[in-house]
C-alpha cells in the first residue's frame, strides 16, 4: 500500500484537537495509543445570552464515556508512523489526477513523478479533495461548505464549550464557536462559518474571531482571550451533500467525503471510521474495485445516511436565516429546556445514537431524529444523500 502525502509529519494543522467517542474506541480497537492525549468528558452549551447547558459524555454500548484532546500535530504524526510500521510504503508529494480509462483506476499522478500503480484508491486529502476532483465525485456547487479558523491560548479550560454567539443582537453567527480544553495547559479556540454553497464567505470566520475571543473573556470562560502562536484556517464539506463517496476504483472517506457532522462541525471520528471500513471493504472485495466500492457504500448507507441526511438539510434550512438561529439558541439553553434535554441532545448533536443502548437520554434523542426526518421529508439537501449519493448507478 501506497502512503501519499505531501506534508511531512509531524504537521500542524486547522482543527478543534478533540477526537470524539466513537474514534476513541476504533483507536483502542487498532490498538493505536495517542501520547499526551487528555480525557474530556462532559460539554457545555453557551447560549447567545451567555445560559448555559451541560451535555453528559456517558458510555454507550459501543463507545466509552469520554473523549480525547490532542493536537492535530501530535495525533496526523502518530497515525503516519501507525501506518508505516504496519507496511505503508511513504511517497511524498501531492495526489493529483488518476490514471485509467472507463474501465478503472491504473494509478495516481504524484507531483512530475512516475504514477503511483494503482487499481482501488482511498482519497483522504480533505475537504478540497484533488482526488473527488480527479474521478468526478464532486460538484462544489451543492457541496455544503464551511470554514473554520483556530488558534491556542495559553490557560487552561476544565470542560469543552461550544457557543451559540449573536455578533449583533438577534444575529447569530451561522455556524459555532467553540474553546475546548488542550494538552499541555492550553486551550483551542476557534470559530466554524457555515456558508452553504457561497465559500467566498468563509473569510467572515478570521475577521469574526477577535470578537469572539473578547465575547469568551466577557463570559469568563477565558481569562484574557490572548491567542499566541498562528491563527490556522481550514474548509468543511458537510452532510455528504454535492459528493458520491465511492465509484469504481475510487473510495473517498472523511472530509472528502463530506463526512462532517452538520450541526457541530466534528469530524476526526467520522474520518477515522470511514477510513476503517474503506479499507476493510477494500481487503474483503478479492481485489474487485467495484466491490470494494459497493461494499463501503452500503457502510456508509448504514453507519451514516440517517443521521447526515437529517441534519444537512436542517443546517441548509437553518444558515441563511440568523434571527431562527438565535430563537433556537436561547430557547435551547433556557434551564428547564436544557436541564430536560441534555442527556437527549447529547446523543442526537453528536451521532451517538446508534450504539447508546439504554439512557436517560435515548428516547429523546430517537423522538428528536423522527422529528427531524418528518420536518426534512421532501428537502433538497436530504434527497442528494439518501438517493444520489449512495445510488447504484455510482458503481459504475
Amino acid at each position: 500500500m501506497a502512503l501519499i502525502d505531501k506534508a511531512r509529519f509531524p504537521r500542524d494543522k486547522a482543527c478543534g484537537d478533540l477526537v470524539g467517542p466513537r474514534g476513541v474506541q476504533l483507536l483502542a480497537d487498532l490498538r493505536v495509543a495517542l501520547p499526551a492525549a487528555t480525557r474530556v468528558g462532559d460539554m457545555v452549551v453557551v447560549g447567545p445570552t451567555g445560559r448555559r447547558v451541560r451535555l453528559p459524555c456517558a458510555p454507550g454500548l459501543a463507545y466509552p464515556g469520554y473523549g480525547l484532546a490532542v493536537t492535530r500535530c501530535t495525533f496526523d504524526a502518530t497515525l503516519y508512523d501507525a501506518a508505516l510500521a504496519a507496511g505503508a510504503v511513504p511517497v511524498a508529494g501531492r495526489a493529483g489526477g488518476l490514471v485509467g480509462d472507463n474501465d478503472g483506476v491504473e494509478g495516481v499522478a504524484v507531483d512530475g513523478r512516475p504514477p503511483v500503480r494503482a487499481t482501488t484508491v482511498i482519497g483522504a486529502d480533505g475537504a478540497t479533495s484533488a482526488v473527488a476532483e480527479a474521478a468526478g465525485l464532486v460538484d462544489r456547487r451543492r457541496a455544503l461548505w464551511g470554514f473554520a479558523v483556530r488558534a491556542y491560548l495559553g490557560e487552561a479550560v476544565e470542560l469543552p464549550v461550544i457557543a451559540f454567539w449573536e455578533p449583533s443582537p438577534w444575529a447569530a453567527l451561522p455556524g459555532y464557536g467553540w474553546v475546548f480544553p488542550g494538552p499541555g495547559g492550553e486551550a483551542n479556540v476557534g470559530i466554524g462559518v457555515g456558508t452553504l454553497g457561497d465559500r467566498a464567505r468563509g473569510r467572515e470566520a478570521a475577521r469574526l474571531l477577535p470578537g469572539f475571543l473578547r465575547h469568551l473573556a466577557e463570559l469568563g470562560l477565558v481569562a484574557d482571550g490572548a491567542r499566541h502562536g498562528p491563527v490556522l484556517g481550514g474548509w468543511l464539506k458537510m452532510g455528504m451533500v454535492g459528493t458520491l463517496p465511492a465509484a469504481g476504483g475510487v473510495l473517498l472517506v472523511g472530509d472528502a467525503a463530506g463526512l462532517v457532522n452538520p450541526l457541530q462541525g466534528e469530524g476526526i471520528s467520522q474520518a477515522l471510521r470511514s477510513g476503517w471500513a474503506a479499507a476493510t471493504a477494500v481487503l474483503a472485495a478479492d481485489g474487485s474495485p467495484g466491490r470494494a466500492a459497493a461494499r463501503y457504500r452500503a457502510w456508509l448507507r448504514a453507519e451514516h445516511v440517517p443521521y447526515q441526511g437529517v441534519t444537512a438539510a436542517v443546517q441548509s434550512r437553518l444558515l441563511p436565516h440568523p434571527r431562527a438561529i438565535s430563537a433556537l439558541g436561547r430557547v435551547l439553553t433556557l434551564p428547564p429546556v436544557g436541564h430536560a434535554l441534555a442527556p437527549g441532545w447529547a446523543l442526537f448533536w453528536n451521532e451517538l445514537l446508534n450504539g447508546s443502548g439504554p439512557s436517560p437520554g435515548h428516547a429523546t434523542a430517537v423522538a428528536a431524529t423522527a422529528i427531524g426526518r418528518a420536518l426534512t421529508a421532501r428537502a433538497g439537501a436530504r434527497a442528494w444523500v439518501e438517493n444520489e449519493a449512495l445510488a447504484p448507478q455510482g458503481a459504475q
